[in-house]
């Protein structure tokens, strides 16, 4: 197993930079990093930020001023207005991309033909076929792509899954998701947010893609959807809440709901397997403290087998980027890998196909020369009046 520090960069210096930067100096031993002044644009020379395992070499942001800000903050030696500038004169292994969904598939491609891996926020892509470009070049690059899906990896979350595949759960039969959060008109001020064309997609893509990606790593590969979409109340093109039904090979069954409008917040998941019903409810991020099991009748000791960790942290980046870590560190692709999360991009580009043909939609259903496939609003939101 390797032992070597990995050079990262962020790319775009918006609110979730922060966590990502905090993820990497959180990556082992003490940040030692520089401190202080405004960081300098160019070269690849120099110690960055450092948190052991990771260091944080370099920055970028099309606002060359809110990029200096970020490295000062975090002591990153090298700051630049253009990230095909920073691919260019650094030597990097990472590359955090933290940019508005739109540019995410064309920065990715970037850093995969520099043989730099880049690690995608959600989504990772507008539409699926923009993610199995990704795919192709993943091939052929040194590097590889994943994606930012942290809620995977709390303790509670890992703990499920091992328990459920080691079937001490006995058979999942029903499961409910909810992403019930609020975002005012104010929220959708933002440019970039509330169209097909640079978001991808509402509450479905932007929102709820994390409990649903939580639900699908537990209860496996998914078989048909149902859903609906609709525009109630926000000044959007996209949709402001959806529903689904969906149905899973396992033969579990599962409701998925994904909401800006909702005043009481809330993200939930409930599985009912054969033994026990498991629950979390968070908002944005769970701990140990936020899951509870229910033994069905005879079915006592489940409650032992759950054994939580009471000191565990937040299911936020930190535990992510170390199992990232972790698998560089043993010559593997790093999670949420390209083939984890393209099952989590097809299931949304299934649920918009239900939702604007008002059929049911079965996994492999959407293939290339579907128009579902190349947008996820496909062929058109039944609200479009143009």
């Amino acid at each position: 197993m390797s032992e070597r520090t990995y050079r990262a960069a962020i790319i775009g210096t918006g609110g979730i930079a922060h966590a990502h930067a905090k993820a990497v100096l959180d990556s082992g031993g003490r940040t030692s990093g520089a401190s202080g002044g405004p960081a300098s644009g160019g070269g690849a020379s120099g110690a960055g930020a450092s948190g052991g395992r990771a260091e944080l070499v370099a920055v970028a942001d099309v606002d060359a001023g809110r990029a200096r800000e970020f490295a000062a903050t975090y002591g990153i030696p090298h700051a630049y207005a253009d990230a095909e500038e920073l691919l260019r004169e650094e030597r990097l292994d990472i590359a955090h991309l933290c940019t508005p969904p739109q540019q995410h598939a064309p920065l990715a491609l970037a850093c995969l033909e520099a043989g730099v891996t880049a690690l995608v926020e959600k989504p990772p892509t507008l539409s699926l076929a923009e993610f199995d470009t990704l795919i192709e070049a993943e091939r052929r690059s040194a590097g590889h792509v994943a994606t930012v899906l942290q809620h995977r990896f709390g303790a509670g979350a890992v703990r499920l899954r091992r328990l459920a595949q080691a079937g001490e759960l006995g058979r999942p039969l029903l499961a409910t998701c909810l992403t019930q959060w609020y975002r005012g008109d104010d929220y959708y001020a933002v440019p970039w947010r509330g169209t097909w064309e640079s978001e991808g997609g509402g509450p479905t893509m932007g929102h709820g893609i994390h409990q649903f990606d939580l639900l699908l790593s537990v209860l496996g590969p998914w078989r048909e959807v149902t859903a609906v979409a609709a525009r109630q109340s926000r000044p959007v093109d996209t949709e402001d809440v959806s529903m689904a039904l969906v149905t899973f090979e396992s033969g579990a069954a599962a409701t998925v709901v994904n909401s800006v409008l909702s005043p009481r917040q809330t993200s939930e998941l409930r599985f009912d397997f054969e033994r026990a019903t498991v629950e979390v409810e968070h908002l944005y991020g769970y701990t140990d403290d936020d899951w509870t099991v229910t033994p069905a009748p005879g079915h006592d000791d489940v409650k032992s087998r759950w054994q939580p960790d009471p000191g565990s942290g937040s299911s936020g980046h930190g535990d992510w980027f170390k199992a990232v870590l972790d698998a560089l560190d043993q010559g593997q692709a790093p999670p949420v890998t390209a083939a984890d999360a393209r099952r989590t991009m097809e299931f949304i580009a299934a649920l918009y196909a239900s939702a604007f043909t008002g059929e049911r939609v079965r996994a492999g259903q959407i293939t290339a020369d579907s128009p579902f496939a190349r947008r996820m609003d496909g062929t058109g939101a039944p609200w479009r009046t143009t």
